[in-house]
């Protein structure tokens, strides 16, 4: 695919009839008006998604995207590149975190190596090797743009064949020593917020870590961000509260796609690509996906950068202990389910929300009417 044909994919709008009629059918059940809460319109968004009123989620599978990123060498993470390859066997092995909790669960795991470095396949691992790894983006961009877009594509793949194999809904996970390094880079160059304001410690760096990772991000933004920023006019404040308490965007002319498309392949990782392409996927064969934390809420931003309308098929799990992804989602215009504080990567927070849908959507199926209970339904004012 070409950076042209990705840019002219068009993303057909929800269907707003079946989003209708289940928002219809929550006000006829015996319960107070918007009773549920988020919850009545996560699962009537579901549903426009899959297109019927009837939404299914009883085939779902966490889709975790592994890779290496060079960025490591400058001292960015506690623990060395080594950490991907020895998770991804976990991953491949059925013991990792989010396999535990799948089991439990009900989800399908779905590792996919799509940039571990070294050439040696990895058992029950899917072998997608864009390349082994990123570049230091301090010297280099980190993917060239072939890679990028082979990335996009591998994951925009993997969402049509799931999708063909019966799967109903996906959750996005990912797995990649330094990836909070490269996600906060792309949050901070495409949503214009200092770095020091999004920059966390990842897996546990000290002071001193954080304050180089810190530098690090700012090195990178001013190398590739097109002049935008060399003057420090990005360290100013992008959002200014209004009267009203809405945060404004100050977009300086610069997001576009070419520039979206540019700031993930100088900046970002393969497995943030990868994600980038589920969630075009996501949307273009109409199969919902469920963010997790920071480095998923960082490919959702460049999606919709790059895809106009790809938000609206994403459905937030939790807010993160990572700050980033808080503001990734504010960007987006989604509301996190789950509060917890949790960074555990792998798609785990993203797994976790699927109990909380099944109760819900269990209730929309099966929960009594106001016939039922010989009462006036509630109205909504």
């Amino acid at each position: 695919m070409t950076k042209t044909e990705l840019f002219d994919i068009k993303i057909e709008e929800l269907d707003s009839y079946v989003y209708g009629k289940c928002k219809l059918k929550w006000d006829l059940l015996a319960k107070p008006i918007d009773g549920f809460g988020d919850f009545e319109d996560a699962i009537s968004k579901i549903a426009a998604i899959q297109g019927t009123a009837n939404p299914d989620i009883s085939k779902r599978a966490v889709v975790i995207f592994c890779a290496d990123n060079g960025i490591v060498e400058e001292g960015v993470s506690q623990c060395g590149p080594e950490v991907t390859r020895k998770v991804a066997e976990n991953l491949g092995a059925g013991k990792s975190t989010v396999c535990v909790l799948g089991k439990k669960i009900r989800v399908n795991i779905y590792p996919i190596d799509i940039g571990i470095k070294g050439t040696e396949k990895i058992e029950g691992v899917l072998d997608r090797k864009v390349c082994e790894g990123t570049k230091n983006f301090l010297e280099e961009p980190a993917m060239s743009e072939e890679e990028v877009l082979k990335a996009i594509v591998t994951g925009m793949n993997l969402a049509r064949d799931l999708k063909y194999a019966g799967y109903t809904i996906l959750a996005s996970g990912e797995m990649g020593i330094g990836n909070t390094t490269t996600s906060t880079a792309l949050l901070s160059t495409l949503m214009y917020i200092q770095p020091h304001n999004l920059t966390g410690r990842g897996a546990g760096l000290d002071d001193a870590g954080l304050e180089r990772k810190r530098n690090v991000i700012k090195q990178g933004i001013r190398k590739y961000s097109d002049g935008f920023g060399k003057d420090d006019l990005y360290l100013n404040a992008v959002y200014r509260s209004n009267v009203s308490g809405i945060f404004e965007k100050n977009v300086a002319g610069l997001k576009t796609k070419e520039y979206a498309l540019h700031i993930l392949s100088s900046l970002g990782g393969l497995d943030i690509a990868g994600l980038v392409g589920l969630m075009i996927g996501g949307a273009m064969y109409r199969i919902p996906i469920v963010l997790d934390g920071l480095i998923t809420g960082a490919a959702a931003v460049c999606a919709e950068l790059i895809v106009p309308g790809v938000k609206d098929f994403l459905i937030p799990s939790h807010k993160g202990k990572e700050n980033g992804n808080e503001q990734a989602l504010e960007y987006l215009g989604l509301k996190p389910y789950i509060n917890g504080n949790m960074a555990l990567g792998e798609g785990t927070g993203a797994v976790m929300l699927f109990p909380l849908l099944d109760a819900i959507i269990e209730y929309y199926r099966n929960g009594s009417d106001f016939d039922s209970y010989d009462m006036e339904a509630y109205k909504r004012y």
